[in-house]
């Protein structure tokens, strides 16, 4: 890659020195004919003069001789120009269509080039000596002077123009050999660390220079961070797996303990250790669902009917169905409810309920006594809090209860819920339009508030 970056800024380079030589070359190939054709010009004028003076100079063919070589004239000679528009006899680079004859009839000086041929054509008024020594004009035609010059040619400059562009190019060898060192080399440092990192070393960080150009200094500092959140996925990822593997087998272990019991006969209360299998069954399947769950939001597939939803009446069903399950953990379950129907919110029905339920199962989780539902309004917003009385949660840990692969260290004795309830909880409220948080403490140093917030509307 180094090589090619060098190859493709030194071929940049040589071709902005190709254009920048054509194109100097080319102004000053018109620079110079343009300078030439207003020397000529103004010296063909004087030479007009000097033929009109009528001077026994003037009417020597030998002066014209004299001047071309004096002036470095490639021509110098009188032409005559017939009434017709036809020339007696003009320089082998001239063409009749290069002159402007109808000007020159009417007493005007014309030039112009041919390449780097600048020519002058300016009537001239003879005696009939002079047309007859100077250029044998016949006697009805009008005579022009014709001057031819060759203007200076920008060929002779190239050897500057090399000796620049060699120069130029072993300077931007230099330069584009650094620039290239000091691209690819984090880019190489950033493909060695991602290379690492696909191969499953998450340990991999890419080195990072002040040196380094910012973007790429905050390339290697953004997969830094890439590597940083992996690898506390990872660990996420293995702590949750743990969690669920102790989940199952819990419930699994009491299933075998007590079908082996009724198998060998040794159970002493059968409907009893069918009652233990058929609610640790219950959890293991509460469990499963909730894995399908999250997998379903994950794929997009967890389906959503809309509408008008009584927050009210689903909060106060929601109460009634864990008020016996409140009641066997000595936990008393108390709800602050409208006592007309509403709030109203747009929502799914079955999916909020799911939402209260999760809700319901930690608070009596981690209560100590009491759990309070409450509803109420803030704004466009209706706000569902559930709080409990239990230890509460580390300010570092609040942002965090809601992940899916969180291992809440607050210890219980009690089996509700599978530990993804809040998980769901999240991924269900944002769906719907909502949001969910957490606060804690509430009640003098320990308890957890949860708070649901669904966008209020009229009731249908």
């Amino acid at each position: 890659m180094r090589r090619r970056l060098t190859v493709a800024i030194l071929a940049v380079i040589l071709g902005t020195l190709v254009l920048t030589v054509a194109g100097s070359l080319l102004l000053v190939r018109r620079a110079a004919v343009s300078s030439a054709e207003g020397d000529l010009t103004s010296q063909a004028g004087a030479l007009t003069k000097l033929l009109e003076s009528r001077t026994a100079v003037a009417t020597d063919r030998r002066v014209l001789t004299l001047l071309r070589n004096a002036g470095s004239y490639r021509t110098l000679a009188v032409v005559g120009l017939s009434p017709g528009g036809q020339f007696t006899a003009l320089p082998a680079a001239l063409s009749s269509s290069e002159l402007d004859v109808p000007a020159l009839q009417a007493g005007e000086a014309v030039s112009g080039n041919v390449g780097l041929l600048v020519f002058v054509a300016s009537p001239v008024a003879l005696t009939a000596r002079q047309r007859a020594v100077l250029g044998a004009v016949p006697a009805g035609d009008g005579a022009v002077l014709v001057v031819t010059k060759a203007a200076h040619s920008p060929v002779n400059g190239w050897p500057y123009f090399l000796l620049v562009a060699g120069v130029v190019l072993v300077v931007g060898a230099g330069v584009a050999a650094v620039l290239a060192r000091r691209i690819t080399a984090p880019l190489g440092r950033a493909l060695a660390t991602t290379e690492q990192m696909a191969g499953g070393d998450l340990s991999a960080r890419v080195p990072t220079s002040p040196h380094d150009y910012p973007e790429l200094r905050h390339l290697g500092q953004a997969i830094n961070v890439l590597g940083d959140s992996l690898a506390r996925a990872r660990g996420l990822e293995r702590s949750f797996l743990l969690s669920v593997s102790h989940d199952l087998r819990t419930p699994l272990t009491s299933i075998r303990g007590y079908a082996e019991a009724l198998a060998e006969g040794a159970a002493t209360d059968v409907p009893a250790a069918a009652g233990v299998i058929a609610a640790e069954a219950g959890r293991l399947e509460r469990l499963v669902q909730d894995l399908l769950d999250l997998a379903r939001i994950d794929a997009r597939r967890f389906s959503f009917d809309m509408g008008p939803v009584d927050l009210g009446a689903l909060s106060s069903g929601a109460v009634e169905a864990f008020r016996p399950e409140a009641s066997a953990f000595g936990v008393e379950l108390q709800a602050q409810l409208p006592a007309v129907s509403g709030p109203w919110v747009q929502a799914d029905a079955d999916r909020l309920a799911q939402v209260i339920a999760n809700l319901l199962e930690n608070a009596l989780k981690f209560s100590d006594h009491r759990v309070d539902l409450s509803l109420g309004i803030d704004g466009a917003w209706c706000v569902l809090s559930v709080s409990d009385d239990g230890p509460g949660i580390p300010p570092a840990s609040l942002g965090r209860v809601f992940e899916r692969h969180y291992s809440d260290d607050r210890t219980t004795t009690r089996q509700v819920g599978t530990g993804l309830g809040l998980a769901i909880v999240a991924e269900l409220a944002q769906a719907m339009g909502g949001s969910v948080d957490a606060q804690s403490p509430v009640f003098d140093g320990h308890g957890t508030r949860m708070v649901l917030r669904m966008p209020q509307r009229s009731s249908p």
